[in-house]
């Protein structure tokens, strides 16, 4: 009779401990599941160590093991979770092999807050076999000159490339890079930045760095186009584009080539035309732009408004004529504010006083460095340096201020 009691007692406890969402606190020495969702938890390093695993037995009982895990561990929604889970990226019921995987990324010297981001992006990575699919990347990667430094913040950007094959995809495309850029560390820094694109657009890729290099552009100037603007090399039509430029009087074997590639594919026909108009506005010719253009391809990258804000200090302000800029157009890419008014207002007080001639150059002052700057047009001129060092001074502070103060400047 005693014994009926107990068990009837016992089942009791248990339904009590259902129906109010007891939650239970257990030491356990097998699970090494870092705890991401408690906030204060984001203060201490991941642990392969004993710690206390917090577990609602009624969300157990909803959710399959690694949905929980994502949840529990990584900031997950229990919508994105569940879509990693039925998209079959997770599909595990130990936390062994999760929890190695993070451990793989910690002795690689992966902080806590990067292996969240990672795990965010690319939860898939939690099924993978870190010795198998991620041990020969890394080693690949580090043994062509890159280093954990540099590794770390770009796969925290885009671990993707860690999905694809090593023989298949990585390394034809590595070696394809490699004879273009200058070391095989800019290779690899390369090819894990823009990994996106490259996979998409693989075909494309080859052909058109086939393509330029037999048009005569140098490998110095593919590379550079490689970095800085990878979907140019992606373009569909890019021989039309090589033989506009070309057809405007630029040299395939020059740098300057692969600028005025570079202006002509980041702006379109419209604005082109918008850019040309304004300019024309300000007294150029269409001959002025295309001379202009032709020194300095990088002018057509400036926005229409900074154009207008250049020219109008440029006339309005100083007084000076604006076909003065086509001898040197590289001036409307400098900083208006940092650049451009305090030289200017500078070598406007030199003019006034008579100290410059008024013949001289109006946009040499604007081509040398700070220092051969103050130097020629500053110090030069002992009884007005004082005045003309407060003028660039002046305004060269507030440009720093309105720039700290969050206050955008045109480009």
């Amino acid at each position: 009779m005693s014994h009926l009691i107990l068990t009837t007692f016992r089942t009791m406890l248990k339904k009590w401990f259902l129906s109010n969402n007891a939650v239970l606190c257990f030491i356990t020495t097998k699970s090494t599941t870092p705890k991401f969702n408690n906030p204060l938890l984001h203060q201490f390093p991941i642990s392969p160590r004993r710690f206390c695993t917090i577990t609602a037995t009624s969300e157990s009982n909803t959710h399959p093991f690694s949905v929980s895990y994502l949840i529990n561990n990584f900031g997950f929604s229990h919508e994105s979770a569940l879509k990693a889970f039925n998209n079959k990226q997770v599909r595990f019921n130990t936390p062994d092999n999760a929890d190695s995987v993070i451990t793989f990324f910690q002795n690689h010297g992966f902080p806590n807050s990067n292996i969240r981001i990672i795990i965010q992006k690319a939860p898939w990575l939690l099924s993978s076999q870190p010795h198998k699919r991620l041990l020969p990347k890394f080693q690949f990667f580090l043994s062509n000159g890159a280093s954990l430094s540099d590794i770390v913040p770009l796969l925290t950007t885009n671990p993707r490339i860690l999905r694809s094959s090593l023989e298949k995809q990585i390394i034809p495309l590595f070696q394809l890079l490699s004879r273009c850029l200058k070391t095989n560390r800019d290779a690899i820094i390369c090819l894990i930045k823009h990994w996106t694109t490259f996979t998409i657009y693989y075909h494309l890729i080859v052909a058109n760095i086939n393509l330029m290099t037999d048009f005569g552009i140098p490998h110095s100037v593919i590379a550079r186009l490689i970095r800085s603007r990878p979907f140019l090399i992606c373009s569909k039509d890019l021989i039309n584009s090589l033989e506009e430029i070309k057809g405007l009087g630029f040299d395939p074997s020059t740098t300057t080539f692969g600028y005025a590639l570079l202006a002509n594919n980041c702006t379109s026909k419209k604005l082109w035309d918008e850019k040309v108009d304004v300019l024309k506005k300000w007294g150029w010719s269409d001959e002025d732009v295309i001379r202009a253009f032709r020194c300095h391809p990088d002018m057509m990258l400036t926005s229409i408004e900074k154009i207008n804000l250049v020219m109008s200090f440029w006339v309005n302000q100083l007084g000076w004529d604006s076909l003065a800029l086509t001898k040197r157009p590289h001036i409307l890419t400098h900083s208006l504010e940092k650049w451009i008014v305090p030289r200017g207002l500078v070598v406007q007080f030199l003019l006034m006083k008579g100290l410059r001639k008024k013949n001289a150059s109006l946009v040499t002052p604007f081509r040398y460095s700070e220092k051969l700057f103050l130097e020629k047009f500053v110090f030069s001129f002992k009884e007005e340096s004082d005045y003309l060092l407060k003028i660039y001074e002046e305004k060269i502070k507030l440009a720093y201020t309105m720039e700290n103060n969050g206050m955008p400047f045109p480009n």
